[in-house]
C-alpha cells in the first residue's frame, strides 16, 4: 500500500483515536488550518511561562502538522500576535496601549485587521503557504 492512502492521504490520518480532531478540523476549514499563538511563544514575559510555553508548543506543532497533512493538500499555519484589542484585554486598560506604543507601527492590532490575516492564510490566495508562523505584531517581535 502507498504511503499516501486512504481518506485523508496519509498513514498518520488513518489513525481516528488520535487524530479525530484533526479530520474535524480539515473538513471546517476546506483544507486549512490556521493556528492563533502571540508573540510571547518567541519572547519571555514574566509570569507568562506557562502561557508562552504553550503557544510555543502550538507554534511546533503547525510546523509539524504543515508537514504531516502537507501531502494530503491541507495547509497548517498560525498568528503569532502582539498586543491586540480582545474582549480579553480590554482588562489591561492602558498597559495595552504602552506595550503597542512600543512596536514600530505604535499601535495595537485590531480584531478586524486580525480577521482579515487569518482569511488571507485560510484563503485560496495562499495556497503556497504552510508551515509558517506569521508575526501579527506591528513589528514588536522585530525590535525586542
Amino acid at each position: 500500500m502507498s504511503p499516501h492512502h486512504g481518506t485523508f492521504g496519509t498513514p498518520a490520518l488513518e489513525a481516528a483515536s488520535e487524530h479525530e480532531t484533526v479530520r474535524v478540523l480539515i473538513n471546517i476549514a476546506e483544507r486549512a488550518i490556521v493556528n492563533v499563538s502571540t508573540m510571547v511563544a518567541a519572547r519571555g514575559a514574566a509570569g507568562m511561562a506557562a502561557y508562552g510555553a504553550s503557544k510555543a508548543a502550538l507554534e511546533a506543532l503547525t510546523r509539524s502538522w504543515a508537514a504531516e497533512y502537507g501531502p494530503a493538500g491541507v495547509r497548517v499555519n498560525a498568528v503569532a500576535l502582539g498586543p491586540s484589542r480582545t474582549e480579553v484585554t480590554k482588562s489591561m486598560g492602558e498597559m495595552l496601549d504602552t506595550l503597542a506604543a512600543a512596536s514600530p507601527l505604535g499601535r495595537a492590532n485590531e480584531p478586524d485587521e486580525i480577521a482579515r490575516v487569518i482569511a488571507y492564510l485560510a484563503g485560496e490566495q495562499a495556497r503556497p503557504i504552510t508551515g509558517t508562523v506569521l508575526a501579527v505584531d506591528a513589528g514588536r517581535v522585530s525590535t525586542l
